[in-house]
């Protein structure tokens, strides 16, 4: 589908005047927005594919990646019935990890998750009370994928 015109974002195919077959145009763009809206990766950044992938799974995909994900770095890898779908990241774009619920950002051409928060220590004057706040505050942000804590 590469001579077929796309949309600007994420290339999903646009349906041409007089075309023939447009459920396979239309049926691959929903494949795509069903993978990219509110995405959610099993895991990532990979190499290599997984073993034993199920249909609707998705993936990022690592540096140098082998196999039938070779030439797709940074992509968002995509299991579906015909195969491997690749969406390529676009600034700012956002996926979830399942495996631990952080929240990746694609920036500045590579996916980031948030920055370490490690617990508060130290100091000559102690404030068990503040610290049990940051801690809990912490626990929360962590929960929401919002930061890693350490």
């Amino acid at each position: 589908m590469t001579d077929m015109p796309t949309t600007p974002r994420f290339a999903l195919p646009l349906l041409g005047v007089a075309q023939a077959q447009k459920e396979v145009t239309h049926n691959e763009a929903l494949t795509l927005i069903d993978a990219l809206v509110h995405a959610a990766v099993e895991a990532g950044p990979l190499a290599a594919p997984p073993p034993g992938p199920v249909d609707g799974q998705c993936w990022i995909v690592g540096a140098a990646p082998t196999g039938a994900w070779a030439g797709q770095e940074n992509a968002i890898a995509i299991r579906t019935g015909g195969g491997w779908r690749f969406a390529p990241p676009r600034e700012g774009m956002r996926a979830t990890r399942l495996t631990d619920g952080v929240r990746l950002r694609f920036d500045g051409g590579a996916w980031a998750m948030p920055g370490a928060i490690t617990e508060p220590s130290g100091g000559s004057t102690i404030d068990s009370e503040a610290r049990s706040v940051l801690s809990t505050l912490i626990l929360h942000l962590a929960a929401q994928g919002l930061l890693i804590s350490a």
